[in-house]
């Protein structure tokens, strides 16, 4: 389900956020009991007991939920750093370590098709003969 339909179902007391690069999917149950996917198409699950390592995906987890842009029960506008978003700097920063689309739309949790509008538009714009060119006019605030 998309967040955004996710987030519209929600009612109560919620709050919802958001990352630009996503992580594999981690459920945690009072910090006492995670469930990790143990296979690539996320039909099994590993149950993890182990106090030393739930400690660490509870800590993870609130550096993430810190880290995230908040968007239920009030979006935020997400500030922009000489008027380049903190999506496109992520974008920026995957181009210039050389990754290729399919690998910036997963980092990003989008689909590959959005990626590469997100980077053929300012590619355009700014006339950048390469991907990591693109990536350096993203970094230090261009369009």
């Amino acid at each position: 389900m998309h967040p955004a339909a996710y987030q519209e179902q929600l009612n109560g007391d919620h709050e919802v956020r958001t990352l630009d690069q996503v992580t594999d999917r981690l459920i945690l149950v009072d910090g006492r009991i995670a469930f990790l996917p143990a296979n690539a198409d996320g039909t099994l699950a590993l149950e993890v007991r182990q106090p030393a390592l739930l400690r660490h995906f509870v800590t993870t987890s609130d550096r993430l939920w810190h880290l995230a842009t908040p968007m239920y029960p009030k979006a935020v506008q997400t500030p922009s750093l000489g008027g380049v978003t903190p999506r496109q700097r992520a974008i920026a920063a995957l181009l210039t370590e050389g990754h290729t689309d399919a690998v910036i739309a997963e980092r990003l949790g989008m689909s590959v098709r959005t990626a590469r509008l997100h980077i053929a538009k300012p590619a355009a714009t700014l006339g950048s003969e390469s991907r990591a060119q693109l990536g350096c006019h993203r970094t230090v605030g261009g369009s």
